[in-house]
């Protein structure tokens, strides 16, 4: 994992993120931005390849709205991998393609796009996982400190963590009901055989 640009830079320009990077991806007749165009002019930058007609149907809108928060999420992705950090390095399209289809979908499913602009802690964990997704980790830390500050702001893990603590309290709840309804049962027992 290679080094990459100070964190802080990454969450001040999340931070002053323009508008029309949050404005309704396009979708049929309505909406403003057309998802695909920004990635093939992210990729264009970087010198990539275009991207595949194939690539460029999985940056459609669809009707559902997870769907939508994450192109607002690819959005912001490009916007940030926009820095000129990035153009002049021009990393793996391929890494970076990677990263919008699996890493950013996850954290849609829990996350607002606009949090990624406003909460200092979802524009840290999306920087993050941009630079996580090229391979990269913040200028001034090691792989793990890099990792192990990911694992902490991971909303994707958080909530797998409090699905698998409810799970767990909803099974001892119901083997503690179960130890009171014996107690109950053997005392009723008990009892008529007195």
């Amino acid at each position: 994992m290679e080094a990459g640009p100070q964190l802080e830079v990454l969450t001040r320009r999340l931070a002053e993120c323009p508008p029309d990077f949050l404005a309704e991806p396009r979708r049929g007749g309505a909406g403003v931005v057309q998802v695909a165009a920004v990635v093939a002019d992210l990729l264009a930058d970087w010198s990539a390849p275009a991207l595949t007609p194939a690539q460029a149907a999985a940056f459609q809108a669809a009707a559902s709205q997870a769907k939508v928060n994450w192109l607002r999420l690819v959005l912001l992705a490009c916007w940030l991998w926009h820095d000129p950090w990035f153009v002049r390095r021009a990393p793996s399209a391929q890494a970076a393609l990677t990263c919008l289809s699996k890493d950013l979908a996850g954290l849609a499913k829990l996350v607002p796009a606009p949090q990624c602009v406003l909460d200092p802690d979802r524009r840290e964990e999306l920087a993050r996982l941009c630079l996580k997704g090229l391979g990269l980790h913040p200028e001034g830390e090691t792989p793990a400190q890099a990792q192990d500050r990911l694992n902490a702001l991971d909303s994707v893990e958080r909530q797998r963590v409090i699905e698998a603590a409810r799970s767990a309290e909803a099974r001892s709840r119901a083997v503690r009901e179960a130890m009171a309804a014996k107690a109950a049962q053997e005392a009723a027992d008990k009892w008529s055989r007195e």
